[in-house]
């Protein structure tokens, strides 16, 4: 009953449903089983003390990852004391950190920190050559660096760069000085580590210690001492959940999406084979159960094969996580074997999902279709289609134009609303929109001379279920790629435009190689220096960005100077503390002492920090402090040693570098969103095409017997493929532009400025090139099959 061409029309559609729910289960589990993986752990230079003590936390802000604020001196002078002298403790040590860099060196952060000698007894390592640090000068460093004993070395610290004398070295990360020297160098204390008497039992003195500690701090013993991995550990971590789970919830969509519209068309492409088994009895139930039976089969094969795959591709995956910086260093994955059975349900559901209408569609099949010949559609659009395809469409029109009224944060979100309304509803319109828009476009090529041009054409408008299943993933292809790529890249350059318009100045000094600029440097500079640090605001001790600020700093910048007792707050900061101006506020440093500062003035939340400080009460508070930035106000330029680690650029250079690291991640962010959903639609354009042409052997053979070449066969199914691309290529510019002028506008009237819309070309090129290219080879190639096997036939 099933012919041959028919079977190869099947294993085709299917292949692409079995591909694509096999990748999107791989990309499920390997995506579940990074973020279900805690990868926090207790830095080493803490590891060796079973009994830890943490600050008490402030009131944590979304996306604030800043660390717990200090104790007051006094306070964390007392715990230790008390600490000290609970049974089976051998000493309490309070941990305290300054910024601490070799000249030359570029170490990651956790190895940029210097501490007092007595916190080493808290490492997991040791001294492995030389003595203790004993002099103002001595100083103990990682072996790593490659100095010995008796050696000297210049260390970079907040003041500037400093001569030390190495007195001995360790076989891990960090500087040590003496407690005095480091006292002066470092902030407040947040950490007081419990060295315990041989044979003590850990859990004892942990319970004693928080009988001493009660509200006044955290005690963390085992696995809890996890919680004092570094702050941006924490935040890394966060960054590459958000793109795992972006990862994940686009790999189920478009999942669903690539297998619906694949059992779509083979249901459309199977009508004589369900014509025929409703002419021997079969019922519409059976039908259903019959498409959606195949549909578990590749949902249960594939998403085996999937699951299989991502925990195989779990470590690669997490290696490469932690090259791109997702990923902190250090991070393992952990295998957990009922995550790839969750994944497989997925996979299992997603696909049964993906051919619910398919089945639906397959039992209205009436006996009589199996007598059809013609591959004319006579009704491509069903009422309910049209209506649901209308209303989404509309649906994406009010989201573009209420964009035009909305503000930062709903911009965003009805940017997305847009594109996925108009997505979804000129995918479903594509066939109403085949016949006329095909028909208007390649009119001309029906006046040409020769069979080809009007073959291409009749084609087309009379397959309209197969140019509309060619066309929708084409059209989200393109849509996607410029809506991520450009939305990104408008957004970027319309905040290096901002950043550049705010500063009045002639030149920037900016780190080179360092995490900022140290006193030294940002003292050469005819300027001003912004001088950052975290400060705790309010009764609940929230973190907020601050920045001390020298008294010129109104001609860089549109912020009235704080004098001295005072402090200058947005007006967000204000909003959420009660804080007016001409109010005093209790604001709490970073060596845990809490000052009432008089609130000078209130900006506006354009400005980069939260709280602008006079510097030297910054200093005085943070000696461990470094500059972000300094500007220069005068003409001459300012000449720098090489040893203080900073570079002069101009002002529109530092506006384009700010924050390169986090443009770095949004870049590879973009990459993975782009790939992924390129990738899938991919397989979908693949897939339709391939079972189009298994399907489409009668027709090569008819062309062939009616005097056609091989040449002009592949040239018509290759050109027919061409114009199917660009109608799917300018419905995805359609959908994207709509929802690009809105962002552009909402810039606009968000920075007060002008914002220029900028495409990225090379994405929008790509994104077609490859589209073309593989819809061309997916046609041509089988087709050339096909008529070679005629030839030997």
């Amino acid at each position: 009953m099933i012919s041959l061409a028919t079977a190869r029309e099947r294993r085709t559609s299917f292949l692409g449903s079995f591909v694509a729910v096999a990748l999107g289960v791989a990309v499920v589990t390997m995506s579940a089983l990074v973020l279900l993986s805690d990868g926090a752990r207790v830095p080493e230079r803490l590891a060796g003390a079973p009994v830890l003590v943490q600050s008490p936390a402030g009131t944590a802000a979304d996306g604030v990852f800043a660390q717990n604020p200090p104790w007051p001196p006094e306070r964390a002078e007392e715990l230790r004391r008390n600490l000290a002298e609970l049974p089976g403790v051998a000493t309490a040590v309070a941990d305290r950190s300054f910024y601490a860099q070799a000249a030359g060196t570029g170490q990651r952060e956790g190895e940029r920190q210097g501490h007092p000698w007595s916190a080493a007894a808290l490492a997991a390592y040791g001294l492995n050559a030389g003595r203790s640090p004993a002099a103002a000068h001595d100083i103990v460093v990682d072996e790593s660096l490659g100095h010995a004993p008796g050696e000297t070395v210049t260390v970079l610290t907040a003041r500037g760069p400093q001569r030390f004398s190495v007195s001995g070295t360790m076989n891990g990360p960090g500087y040590y000085v003496t407690d005095r020297r480091a006292a002066e160098l470092a902030g407040g204390v947040r950490t007081i580590g419990l060295v315990l008497q041989p044979g003590a039992d850990t859990t004892r003195v942990a319970a004693a210690a928080r009988r001493v500690v009660g509200g006044d701090g955290t005690v963390l013993a085992g696995a809890a001492r996890d919680a004092l991995a570094p702050k941006q550990d924490e935040m890394t971590r966060w960054i590459g959940g958000q793109v795992l789970t972006a990862m994940a919830l686009l790999s189920a969509f478009v999942t669903v999406f690539i297998v619906s519209s694949t059992f779509a068309f083979a249901v459309a492409q199977r009508r004589r084979e369900f014509g025929l088994l409703r002419t021997i009895g079969g019922t519409p139930r059976q039908l259903r159960r019959l498409v959606l039976g195949e549909a578990l089969a590749v949902g249960a094969v594939g998403g085996a094969a999937g699951a299989l795959l991502g925990v195989v591709l779990a470590p690669a995956m997490t290696g490469l996580l932690i090259d791109a910086g997702f990923q902190p260093a250090g991070f393992e994955v952990r295998i957990r074997w009922w995550t790839p059975v969750m994944a497989w349900a997925l996979g299992v559901l997603v696909a049964l999902l993906g051919a619910g209408a398919a089945s639906r569609r397959a039992a209205r099949t009436r006996p009589l279709e199996a007598m059809r010949e013609a591959a004319v559609d006579t009704r491509p659009m069903t009422r309910r289609r049209l209506l649901t395809g209308l209303a989404a469409t509309g649906v994406g029109a009010i989201c573009s134009l209420s964009m035009a009224f909305s503000g930062a944060d709903a911009m965003v979100l009805l940017a997305l609303g847009t594109a996925m309304s108009l997505t979804a509803g000129l995918t479903l319109l594509v066939p109403a929109l085949v016949g006329p828009v095909i028909g208007a476009l390649t009119r001309p090529l029906a006046r040409r001379p020769g069979a080809t041009a009007l073959l291409v054409r009749e084609n087309m408008i009379t397959a309209v279920r197969r140019t509309s299943a060619t066309v929708a993933p084409v059209l989200a292809t393109v849509a996607f790629a410029v809506l991520i790529t450009s939305t990104v890249q408008t957004t970027q350059s319309a905040d290096i435009t901002r950043q550049a318009a705010a500063v009045r100045a002639e030149a920037a000094l900016v780190p080179r190689g360092t995490p900022g600029l140290s006193d030294a440097a940002a003292d050469r500079v005819e300027g001003t220096a912004l001088v950052s640090t975290t400060v705790y605001g309010g009764d609940d001790r929230a973190a907020l960005s601050a920045v001390g600020v020298s008294p010129g700093v109104e001609r860089v910048l549109a912020v009235p100077p704080p004098r001295a007792g005072t402090a200058v707050v947005t007006a967000a900061v204000a909003a959420a503390h009660g804080w007016r101006e001409g109010r005093h506020a209790p604001v709490t440093f970073e060596d845990g002492r809490t000052r009432r500062l008089r609130v000078a003035a209130v900006v506006d939340d354009s400005m980069p920090y939260q709280v602008f400080l006079p510097r030297d009460l910054v200093r005085a508070h943070d000696p461990s402090a470094l500059a972000d930035v300094a500007f220069r106000t005068e003409s001459a330029p300012t000449r720098l040693p090489a040893r203080l680690g900073a570079e002069e650029i101009s002002v529109g250079a530092y506006a384009a570098s700010d924050d390169a690291e986090e443009d770095r991640l949004v870049r590879l962010f973009t990459l993975i969103l782009v790939a992924v959903s390129a990738g899938y639609t991919a397989i979908a354009v693949a897939s339709t095409l391939l079972t189009a042409t298994a399907g489409r052997v009668r027709d090569v053979r008819v062309l062939r017997l009616s005097g056609a070449t091989p040449r002009q066969v592949s040239l018509a199914l290759a050109a027919e493929t061409c114009c199917v691309v660009s109608l799917g290529a300018a419905l995805g510019l359609a959908v994207a532009t709509p929802a690009l002028l809105g962002t552009v506008h909402g810039l606009r009237q968000q920075l007060g400025m002008p914002v220029e819309l900028s495409v990225a070309w090379p994405w929008v090129i790509g994104a077609v090139a490859g589209c073309l290219l593989l819809g061309t080879t997916a046609t041509v190639l089988p087709a050339r099959t096909a008529l070679r096997r005629m030839r030997r036939v």
